[in-house]
């Protein structure tokens, strides 16, 4: 049975309202929230104020990232074991639980691993504390798959194809509120004058060299990493209490809702290989989100060390992007999409983002902050064109039955991707400082090659074919049921 098809003499379901989709948003708001804590305040402290190098703060935060695999499993795990007895929503109150804590254990590691750096440069010490720094990442993000995944196959679940697109804008534009949300919030909690500039520095005598002062840092920004996580995870608590008992259609569109014990992990692994479909599209996946993001990992940097910018007013930054996203997510959903279809919105967005990069680049050789947050508003509109596009498609290629992997396997993509672009971002950041004596082709080496991969991602869309998926999917699907596919 397909995602469309509704098993005879089933309850008909209530449909989802404009205030239910703007109710499950709420989870997403709260992991833009999240995000700016991670990838952006976290990121800029390390190598602006602590100087960790770029490659080692990268790798430690794409730990969240690299467990990306996991999702495949909490996916089949939504899927095909309730608990508590719901498929999907005590998955997400759980992992939302776990990922509140961990985000605050890796910031206490971090001044840790800055006063290491400090009292003992580059030590056995210092590599073992930014181990473990990465370990509690690693942490964070399997808490973070176990939350996500199940949640964006709820949305599967909750929806029908007539109202899918407008749910996926809508719950997708949260998620870009709660980056311009925390953005605001986040800054106006650390624009203290003690952490900026001069008054952060201790000069070390007799050395006479200059130091952050991790004490004033810490008292600042400690707080922030309990107030938010607190109200991230009651934001995932009102999202979802209840939704899936009222709307969820799992039980009568799947075909082995009822033969829960034949939905192991294996078989469910048999239906997402059986399709050539579905490794053109992980690629897609793969090389858009890698080539979308490599900038996380410098843009905020980018503007303290190439603009002069204090850490609120680098995380700022990420008001701009994310407004430019929230418009383009919500007016992609109902004006792009009907009219272009799926795939051509995909490639406008690609071919707009690639040149807001060289915007981007542009400002930083004229060093004019206000061509910056122009630049970053339009890369913010273009990114919420294709991402809109990009999950209408990725959800197209779902099937009912095994909701949970194939959305697993997709975010598995993302996930190895946003990893490897936060690695990526700040390697080549380092070697542009080894081959450049300015900061800024340094940084326009990272935009660049993000500009080069979003063309390569067009080449792949365009081999990307639903109704093959999808008639090779029900075949797979049939043959399981029949115990036929080997």
């Amino acid at each position: 049975m397909t995602v469309n098809e509704v098993a005879p003499n089933t309850p008909i379901l209530p449909r989802i309202n404009i205030f239910t989709m703007l109710r499950m948003g709420l989870f997403q708001l709260g992991l833009g929230m999240m995000s700016v804590l991670t990838l952006g305040l976290i990121n800029r402290v390390m190598i602006d104020e602590l100087n960790i190098l770029p490659w080692i703060t990268a790798g430690a935060i794409a730990m969240h990232q690299m467990v990306a695999p996991a999702r495949v499993w909490f996916g089949q795990m939504s899927d095909s074991k309730p608990l508590l007895g719901f498929h999907r929503t005590s998955f997400v109150l759980l992992g939302a639980i776990l990922f509140a804590v961990s985000a605050w254990l890796a910031v206490q590691v971090m001044w840790q691993l800055g006063l290491s750096v400090q009292a003992n440069g580059w030590s056995l010490s210092t590599y073992l504390w930014s181990g473990l720094l990465a370990l509690i990442f690693a942490g964070y993000g399997l808490a973070l798959s176990a939350s996500s995944t199940p949640f964006a196959a709820l949305l599967v679940d909750i929806s029908d194809d007539d109202n899918r697109s407008q749910l996926i804008g809508v719950v997708w534009s949260m998620l870009m509120v709660g980056i311009v949300v925390g953005a605001i919030i986040i800054s106006r909690l650390i624009d203290r004058p003690e952490i900026c500039g001069a008054d952060l520095v201790n000069k070390v005598i007799p050395q006479n060299t200059e130091l952050a002062n991790i004490a004033q840092l810490k008292a600042t920004i400690n707080p922030v990493f309990v107030i938010v996580p607190a109200i991230v995870f009651g934001l995932a608590c009102l999202a979802t209490w209840g939704i899936e008992n009222k709307y969820s259609r799992y039980k009568t569109r799947s075909s082995m809702v009822n033969r829960e014990d034949q939905i192991t992990l294996k078989t469910a692994l048999k239906v997402l290989t059986a399709n050539r479909q579905t490794g053109i599209f992980f690629s897609f996946l793969l090389v858009l989100t890698l080539s979308l993001f490599m900038q996380d990992a410098v843009m905020e940097p980018y503007g303290g060390q190439v603009f002069g910018m204090c850490i609120s007013e680098t995380t700022k930054l990420n008001a701009f992007f994310g407004s430019g996203t929230l418009f383009g997510i919500a007016s992609t959903g109902f004006l792009i999409l009907p009219r272009l279809g799926k795939q051509k919105t995909v490639k406008l967005g690609c071919s707009m983002a690639a040149a807001c990069l060289i915007i981007i680049l542009a400002a930083g050789f004229v060093t004019n902050p206000s061509l910056l947050k122009s630049g970053l508003l339009l890369f913010g509109l273009s990114s919420g064109i294709l991402t809109a596009g990009a999950t209408s498609l990725m959800l197209d290629l779902t099937a009912a039955e095994t909701a949970g992997t194939f959305i697993g396997a997709w975010g598995l993509s993302q996930a190895i991707a946003r990893g490897l672009a936060t690695i990526f971002g700040g390697t080549v950041l380092n070697v542009g400082k080894l081959i450049f004596s300015s900061p800024v082709y340094a940084y326009g080496l990272v935009f660049v090659l993000q500009a080069i991969g979003l063309m390569l991602a067009i080449y792949l869309l365009g081999r990307v074919n639903i109704r093959e998926f999808q008639d090779n999917t029900k075949r797979a699907i049939a043959a399981i049921i029949s115990g036929d596919l080997d």
